[in-house]
């Protein structure tokens, strides 16, 4: 009997979506204490989103870095790796006398927090063949679930005690947590699975005409595209919202509303990319995502914002995903860590360049009307990326298909 999609399969996989959900909170923490980090050290918008940025460059480098170090050594070393280095990180923030210094100390919380993204979903999708997208779906959901749970968990420790007493707690939960969870990952996959998991991309890959390397840069390209453009509401609505005059508070429930969302978007996402496959299913959702997006543009209420924000949410959740099961579906299974962390850092990347613009464009022009206007451009350079790959695909099928003459 396989162990793919087994009742094993799933049991690791809900343990996966625990840990994703407490690991991933290096990245959105940052996000909740940015106006207090603002207003303390006395910065401009651009300045305060520094910390962020080199949370993301070192998100980026770790799904990268991360990802070929699990395709050799396995998830369960590289985890109890990062929980160490995430917990030191998150107290070494709470001395951070400046801003320089914060945002050295999220660079390796970045690196740590990456673990829990792309090379654990890398790890879980070769547990599923049939049902591989909502598996990958599911695994990816860990990084919204915490970013809905955690910036409401947070809010009122924030508020009473102040952002240092935050980080404080989260170096805790990172070391009596995590390592434990990470302990019952430790039954390896059978080679069997593998060399089945390899027999089915070759076919795939075979029929795109493309080697794995272009394909994955291609991917990666795109992916700086969307994420640009996803990352001016994830990255700035807690500040949009304090500029309205509506508080913190607000724009962090703004945030969980989006982000909870963009989970229900993943499992739909996940759905369709095991009957479309993962090319369509990501075409689909940046198509939506850049409709959402531009939909900031004509509204400013907070009723309206919380009904925008859930439409962008539900738009653009499940398109990092896809990215996943696309690499999945065309790449060597034994490469899985190295292909889904290089796409994944690109598309990191793309979220720290975007909220670093969205900064510096409303710095320079004292709204972020020009900031979506930039992020509707760079989706659209996302939607004609894909669209080429997808034509590749379809054109390839077609030609299979025609009888020789």
């Amino acid at each position: 009997m396989s162990i793919l999609d087994s009742t094993y399969s799933w049991a690791r996989l809900a343990i996966s979506l625990i840990i994703a959900t407490i690991g991933n909170v290096g990245m959105w923490a940052i996000i909740v204490i940015l106006p207090a980090v603002e207003t303390e050290y006395g910065l401009t918008r651009a300045d305060a989103s520094l910390p962020y940025t080199t949370t993301m460059l070192g998100f980026a480098l770790g799904n990268f870095i991360i990802g070929r170090l699990v395709d050799r050594f396995g998830i369960v070393a590289t985890l109890i790796g990062a929980s160490a280095l995430n917990a030191a990180a998150f107290y070494g923030a709470t001395l951070s006398p400046n801003i320089w210094a914060l945002s050295a100390v999220q660079f390796a919380l970045g690196f740590g927090t990456a673990t829990t993204f792309g090379p654990l979903i890398a790890d879980i999708s070769h547990w599923f063949l049939r049902r591989r997208g909502v598996a990958v779906a599911i695994a990816a959901s860990g990084n919204y679930l915490s970013g809905a749970f955690w910036p409401l968990v947070l809010a009122g420790q924030l508020e009473t005690d102040g952002w240092r007493a935050v980080y404080a707690t989260l170096a805790i939960l990172s070391l009596i947590i995590m390592i434990p969870l990470t302990l019952t990952l430790r039954r390896k996959l059978p080679d069997h699975a593998i060399a089945q998991s390899e027999t089915a991309s070759a076919a795939r890959l075979q029929t795109l005409s493309m080697a794995p390397r272009p394909l994955a840069w291609a991917l990666g390209l795109a992916g700086i595209g969307c994420c640009v453009a996803m990352s001016m509401p994830q990255v700035h609505i807690v500040a949009f919202c304090v500029d309205l005059g509506f508080g913190p508070a607000v724009g962090a429930q703004m945030l969980a509303v989006m982000l909870l969302g963009g989970v229900g978007s993943r499992l739909v996402s996940g759905f369709l990319s095991d009957r479309l496959g993962g090319l369509k299913t990501l075409l689909l959702g940046s198509t939506l995502q850049c409709i959402a997006l531009a939909l900031y543009l004509p509204f400013d209420g907070m009723i309206s914002l919380y009904i925008v924000s859930t439409i962008f949410g539900l738009s653009q959740g499940g398109i990092v995903p896809a990215y996943a099961v696309i690499v999945r579906e065309y790449m060597p299974a034994r490469e899985a860590g190295r292909w889904v962390g290089f796409v994944m850092m690109a598309t990191i990347m793309g979220m720290a360049l975007g909220g670093w613009l969205t900064g510096v464009i409303y710095d320079a022009t004292g709204s972020y009307n020009l900031a979506i206007w930039n992020g509707v451009a760079f989706n659209l350079l996302n939607m004609g990326i894909i669209a080429i790959i997808l034509w590749r695909s379809l054109g390839a099928g077609r030609s299979s298909a025609a009888p020789a003459t």
